[in-house]
């Protein structure tokens, strides 16, 4: 006789805080653990319904008075670059990419910490340490990949250079950016759109659908490049749909255009029970 384990994650919301995109507005994240054995496919089923993972934390933006966080993601099939990204490529042709485990190293924490320095001093990974970068990268329940993009010449001690990192998950259905940085000084050759456009021929390499970007904010001058990509999709109204004209989503703020937690935790649909046999 076969019998079930349920997946049935607890859900939990954070307490407001000052939102990291628009000024004036409070965030607040609906989040639930990662489980050991069902992490995969609970990252795969909760990924495609606009959550995103934090270590071993899926969350999802659950705001008061404000959905203006949609999840966005690039289809693969549809994609075509632009004039300017295409130069982009131009530009990095440099590059070299690989791929290695999640294990982080002194080089990309110095990476990281110039990246932070410059671009992002007043953020909320300001403060983060060899240790908590360490945790960051390392801490995955989950399929993960580090991609590295390296720069010629090389240093005085014959290596190339690391010019750029992404922390990338691997997902049925795609891959999907956890977090990326790079180096300042190269800020002419856009390296943040480039990690993306090689980001789209690692999943058409793989055979994936999707790479999924993280948060749109419409009104966010932080997330405004994720709209100059073609073929992107948002999670709205619990649906992927077209992103369309960007200038046609706002950011709602009306008290009665958000659900109660308990409707949003209600309408999330978990990966079914996997079958198990009983011990004799």
């Amino acid at each position: 006789m076969r019998h079930t384990l349920p997946l049935a994650p607890q859900f939990y919301v954070t307490a407001p805080q000052p939102c990291p995109y628009l000024e004036g507005r409070s965030e607040r994240k609906l989040f639930t653990a990662l489980p050991g054995e069902n992490a995969v496919r609970l990252n795969d089923a909760l990924s495609k319904q606009g959550f995103r993972r934090s270590q071993n934390v899926l969350y999802r933006p659950s705001c008061a008075e404000c959905t203006a966080c949609l999840s966005a993601r690039i289809r693969v099939a549809d994609f075509r670059p632009s004039r300017s990204q295409k130069r982009v490529l131009r530009r990095n042709a440099d590059l070299r990419r690989e791929a290695t485990s999640p294990w982080a190293t002194e080089d990309q924490y110095a990476l990281f910490r110039r990246y932070l320095d410059q671009r992002h001093s007043d953020g909320g990974m300001a403060d983060m340490d060899i240790f908590e970068f360490a945790a960051m990268i390392e801490e995955t329940p989950v399929k993960s990949r580090v991609i590295e993009y390296s720069a010629a010449p090389a240093d005085d001690e014959g290596r190339r250079v690391l010019a750029g990192v992404c922390l990338t998950d691997v997902l049925d259905d795609g891959v999907s950016m956890v977090y990326s940085f790079y180096e300042p000084e190269r800020e002419r050759d856009s390296l943040g759109t480039y990690i993306i456009l090689d980001h789209v021929e690692i999943a058409r390499e793989a055979g994936l659908p999707y790479v999924y970007l993280g948060y749109w904010v419409p009104g966010s001058r932080k997330m405004g490049y994720k709209a100059g990509f073609s073929a992107v999709e948002i999670y709205k109204h619990g649906r992927w749909q077209d992103l369309g004209d960007p200038a046609a989503h706002t950011a709602e703020t009306h008290p009665l255009s958000v659900d109660p937690i308990a409707e949003q935790v209600a309408r999330i649909s978990l990966p079914e029970a996997r079958p198990v046999r009983p011990k004799p």
